[in-house]
């Protein structure tokens, strides 16, 4: 996407805005296929908490992919754009039995996370076979805030406690016909997630009729110039011929799931703001836009960077700008950055903007959630209006206190 074609896209449909290039997600669901290729049955379930339009969610679809979902909510999107209930895992965490029961009723896969859920789910329902959740204990990639693999995860039943997994399996008569692992955002080490995926193995191994193994996703994007990602070819080279000598060794062609969501679309996501003012104090130059944190909290939750621009004046003269919102609150995009030359009424664009961006969008300050627009085979399409104020009370139930 070059600097005019976003300029006039937020000339015609307003800013701030987000922009999707279908042809980026299209490029990075064939990488991983590409990269699988050896392996007879793969399948990728797009992760919806990325992204949940449902615009994205009929790309995937058109893409043959499966989703995973970790709410009912996200179950019915799935629906909604068209997927099958067999082509839907069901991944959540620290949910209600009831919610696992809403979505066993509709058919999806189940993927359990913890013993207590798992024996009341066996008791209740021993037909209606379950996924595990295994958390291996190993810390494949980012930092602690998006590394959910450690010891002290939420996330996963302990792959030390197989063993009590198995009894729950016996007393209940349920069938195990899946194991699943998921050990965090930003993977860079290909050795150290292959160490997560032996511990996999092993696990499979516990259980004589599995259908799948799904180890996860977690590959990590350049979010900067010279940044490292996940070599995904690599990986693929790897796993692939471990996984198919398991299934060998196993006696059955299981199918070896993915569940990505930033690797697919974070690359392919722009998000465009226009500058409101520009403030020179004692010893900093702020750049403030019209945005804040109610629209992309990443930076201020996870110190996460998006490389941002200055897609007005890219040739101008190199200044150091901190990037900030108009939130109510300290809402830093980005602290010292060297952008081109920032004056007010200039438009900015922040890259990797296709993940866990607006799908963490809020209302905060009462301000409107933006517009979301794909480009798609050279036309561009609005796939979700912004907000207007009659967006901020169509919930409310107002009270006449005359």
């Amino acid at each position: 996407m070059d600097n005019q074609l976003l300029v006039s896209l937020s000339e015609k449909y307003g800013s701030p805005l987000y922009v999707y290039d279908a042809e980026k997600i299209i490029s990075q669901y064939n990488r991983i296929t590409n990269a699988f290729s050896t392996v007879k049955n793969l399948k990728l379930n797009y992760a919806v908490k990325a992204n949940s339009n449902i615009s994205i969610l009929k790309l995937f679809k058109k893409l043959n992919s499966g989703i995973d979902t970790v709410s009912v909510q996200e179950v019915r999107l799935a629906l909604e754009a068209g997927f099958k209930p067999e082509n839907i895992i069901f991944t959540p965490n620290g949910v209600s039995l009831s919610e696992i029961e809403q979505a066993a009723n509709i058919g999806v896969q189940i993927n359990i996370d913890n013993i207590s859920i798992l024996e009341q789910f066996g008791s209740h329902y021993p037909n209606i076979p379950v996924c595990i959740r295994i958390n291996p204990h190993v810390m494949a990639g980012g930092n602690r805030k998006i590394s959910v693999g450690h010891i002290d995860s939420k996330f996963g039943i302990s792959v030390h406690q197989v063993p009590h997994i198995k009894r729950v399996v016996k007393n209940t008569g349920m069938r195990i016909n899946g194991i699943h692992m998921h050990t965090g955002s930003d993977i860079l080490d290909i050795d150290v997630f292959i160490v997560a995926t032996e511990i996999l193995f092993n696990t499979a191994n516990e259980f004589k009729n599995l259908d799948f193994i799904d180890f996860g996703s977690g590959f990590k994007v350049p979010y900067k110039e010279g940044d490292n990602s996940t070599n995904i070819e690599e990986l693929g080279k790897k796993l692939s011929k471990r996984f198919n000598m398991f299934c060998k060794d196993y006696g059955k062609n299981l199918t070896l799931m993915f569940e990505p969501g930033k690797f697919l679309v974070s690359e392919a996501g722009k998000f465009l703001v226009n500058v409101n003012v520009v403030k020179q104090t004692t010893s900093t130059v702020f750049a403030s836009v019209d945005s804040g944190f109610n629209h992309l909290v990443r930076p201020m939750m996870y110190d996460s960077y998006h490389h941002i621009h200055n897609i007005s004046n890219p040739n101008g003269r190199e200044r150091y700008y901190s990037v900030v919102g108009y939130i109510c609150e300290t809402d830093t995009f980005g602290s010292n950055r060297r952008i081109s030359e920032i004056r007010e009424g200039d438009m900015l664009c922040f890259n990797n903007a296709g993940a866990y961006c607006f799908s963490m969008a809020s209302n905060y300050n009462s301000r409107y959630r933006p517009a979301e627009v794909l480009l798609y085979e050279g036309k561009d399409y609005l796939i979700r209006k912004q907000e207007t104020f009659k967006d901020l009370l169509k919930n409310q139930v107002i009270i006449d206190f005359d």
